[in-house]
């Protein structure tokens, strides 16, 4: 087996994917895209003309999109934590909140960093309120499907927890998660106290400095 990651520590979807080979204990090569780091992106950028990361290198068999790298190590590398279930009917339900996370809370997310990091006169204050709303309006649909659950999907940690635990890190940094959705925070907390996700937080610490609405002193 030899397992090469494509990404960079401090990136949301990234982690998404580290969380899962933390998991299981799935032997890897990170190879970090950062600049710091010559060569990599590059070799990326040979496999992936779209260059986006993070990109799964399993042999030589490229595997892109982080839903579908997470699906791949467990087809090819199963380890004790199932991360998409056997029952059809909870595989659903594991898929369907990944796919939230991804869109609903990571891609309004997005809009505001986005915007940030566009020069003062090209930003625009309308996008940022419309994707703040809507961050208000997913969490509040967050907080009550998340009324009795543990993890956010099927009774187990799974496909969909990999996806929310760095779309909730970062949206609470860019749009902080009211109060008055205390199931939706306490998840949140469940998620950085998780081993794997703790790891991901620690290894990127260093590259804080990178995020353009600066990190806030917490987390």
């Amino acid at each position: 087996m030899s397992l090469t990651l494509y990404g960079h520590p401090f990136s949301s979807y990234t982690w998404k994917v580290l969380i899962p080979l933390y998991e299981n204990g799935t032997p890897f090569t990170l190879a970090n895209v950062d600049p710091s780091n010559a060569g990599a992106y590059e070799r990326l950028a040979e496999m992936w003309p779209v260059a986006r990361f993070p990109l799964l290198v399993d042999g030589d068999k490229p595997v892109m999109e982080s839903s579908a790298i997470i699906e791949h190590l467990q087809n090819r590398y199963p380890g004790p934590v199932r991360m998409i279930p056997a029952d059809p009917d909870a595989a659903v339900e594991v898929r369907m909140l990944d796919r939230i996370f991804d869109n609903q809370v990571m891609g309004q997310m997005q809009r505001v960093v986005n915007d940030a990091l566009r020069p003062p006169e090209r930003r625009d204050a309308v996008e940022v309120a419309e994707a703040k709303a809507m961050l208000d309006k997913i969490y509040g649909w967050l907080d009550q499907w998340l009324e009795g659950r543990e993890w956010a999907a099927a009774g187990q940690f799974s496909l969909a927890d990999c996806a929310a635990a760095p779309s909730l890190f970062y949206a609470d940094w860019t749009h902080e998660i009211p109060a008055a959705f205390a199931n939706l925070r306490a998840y949140r907390a469940r998620l950085l106290a998780r081993p794997s996700m703790a790891r991901a937080v620690d290894e990127a610490r260093p590259y804080r400095a990178y995020f353009p609405l600066g990190a806030p002193d917490r987390d």
